[in-house]
């Protein structure tokens, strides 16, 4: 009985090194094919479209919450235990925003709406065999498919971040003025002080790491779905659970790194 789980264990270990391998791959044919020409620029801007503009109203909303969250609790809990500390408030929320929540979050929510709809995309040609026509014509798939989606999420998942948190922090300013009776001036000034250059350029950093996994993950769990529509729907699962998994594991290991 003992062997048995040893050989459960020994099993999911190779299954999670063959998929990290896979993704590797995938990741250095992108970068091989990034510089060939003829150059997937009509693509890559349909592409740009839509992960960058049509995930802003989720992504503001997402945001603004946050931002209005964090400074009602924080508030809340710095005025209980010492009076007029409401004045750190602007400089905690944005720490908090430009460093971990708005990178990560932000994130997050493209894995779910822009790395499962890349799988499903993908998946669904793939299992109608439009890739298999692709290589046919001596298209590359990752050239035509991969390469585009790659480089519009790179290019817009920082620029998200960064409307996040603008929207974020104006989000806690809302709650700082209407409910806790915080000035605008002392809520900028607390900003101005305690965020520093590092923390937004650091947190930009990450995005590009996760950027990265979205498109990777997305396209990899395309490229290898069989079964039909149920194929589909399982890349398209698997893509946002293993794309979430690694954004958060990264996140720790930049953050480590980083700070």
């Amino acid at each position: 009985m003992r062997f048995k789980y040893l050989e459960i264990l020994g099993r999911g270990i190779l299954d999670y090194l063959e998929e990290a391998g896979k993704l590797s791959k995938l990741l250095g044919q992108v970068f091989y094919w990034i510089w060939r020409k003829p150059s997937e620029w009509k693509n890559t801007m349909y592409q740009m479209v839509q992960i960058g503009v049509n995930s802003i109203p989720v992504v503001a909303l997402t945001s603004v919450s946050t931002g209005m969250v964090l400074a009602l609790q924080t508030g809340v809990t710095l005025e209980r235990k010492m009076a007029g500390s409401t004045q750190f408030i602007g400089g905690m929320v944005s720490i908090s925003l430009c460093r971990e929540l708005g990178p990560v979050l932000t994130a997050i929510i493209v894995a779910g709406r822009i790395g499962s709809a890349i799988a499903a995309e993908i998946g669904t040609m793939r299992v109608t065999e439009q890739i298999d026509a692709l290589e046919t014509m001596a298209a590359n798939p990752v050239k035509y498919l991969a390469v585009p989606r790659f480089l519009a999420c790179l290019l817009m998942l920082p620029l998200l971040t960064i409307f996040a948190d603008f929207i974020g922090i104006l989000g806690g300013f809302l709650i700082s003025y209407t409910k806790l009776d915080t000035s605008t001036v002392s809520y900028v000034e607390s900003v101005i002080l305690y965020l520093d250059l590092r923390d937004v350029v650091n947190g930009l950093l990450k995005t590009g790491v996760f950027a990265i996994i979205i498109a990777i993950v997305g396209c990899h769990k395309g490229f290898i779905t069989t079964g039909g529509a149920e194929g589909v729907g399982k890349s398209t699962t698997d893509s946002v659970v293993l794309a979430s998994i690694l954004i958060l594991i990264s996140d720790f290991i930049l953050t480590a790194l980083l700070w």
